[in-house]
């Protein structure tokens, strides 16, 4: 007698990001979203590392205690120059002065990526090197007043617009748009179930 096929459990997305959602949905699965309400202070002595990957991991867990049957993805982005963290712009003036520090240089871009299912937690953090090219004062202005650097940590995204201002990154691309994508399919392989282009798979 042969074991019955396993059922493969719900995907959930713990965000309400359009880019993460996008990304998930290239792969061609099937997958519901629901954003984590947590609190994302800074812990006493926190690095920015640390930081990212303990949010991916508590968005993805305050979602799975109510769907321990499913598996959830949480995952937190942060941009990170001379030590400090750059998160989202508090308005246009703020997102001027962020763009014009990263102009020119290098920056790290650091994501967090979690997944929770049966209430075991598995993360990483994927640490990304972008460099700027040289912007001045208007480019900046004009950039923000897209819209497009409102809602993004660093005041900018690498996807769209922002695409014109990014010289070159040494890592992930997609981890700086939002979600590791590899990463994530590895630790959701670490719970047995394998990517097999548009669906998941017992491995």
């Amino acid at each position: 007698m042969t074991d019955a096929p396993r059922t493969v459990p719900p995907l959930v997305l713990a965000s309400q990001s359009p880019r993460r959602a996008e990304l998930i949905g290239r792969l061609g699965l099937l997958f519901e979203t629901a954003p984590a309400n947590i609190d994302e202070s800074y812990l006493s002595h926190e690095l920015p590392e640390g930081h990212a990957e303990r949010l991916a991991r508590e968005k993805a867990q305050a979602i799975a205690g109510g769907r321990p049957e499913a598996l959830v993805i949480g995952s937190d982005t942060i941009v990170v120059v001379d030590g400090d963290v750059l998160g989202k712009p508090r308005g246009r003036e703020h997102a001027v002065q962020m763009l014009l520090r990263l102009s020119g240089r290098e920056h790290f871009v650091c994501t967090g990526i979690a997944v929770a299912h049966g209430g075991v937690v598995r993360s990483d953090l994927v640490r990304v090197r972008v460099r700027f090219r040289t912007l001045t004062q208007r480019a900046c202005e004009q950039y923000v007043d897209t819209g497009e650097p409102m809602d993004k940590a660093g005041a900018y995204g690498i996807q769209a617009y922002g695409s014109a201002i990014v010289e070159g990154i040494e890592g992930d691309y997609f981890a700086v748009m939002g979600l590791p994508v590899s990463r994530m399919l590895e630790l959701i392989s670490l719970f047995g179930w394998r990517y097999a282009f548009g669906r998941l798979e017992a491995e």
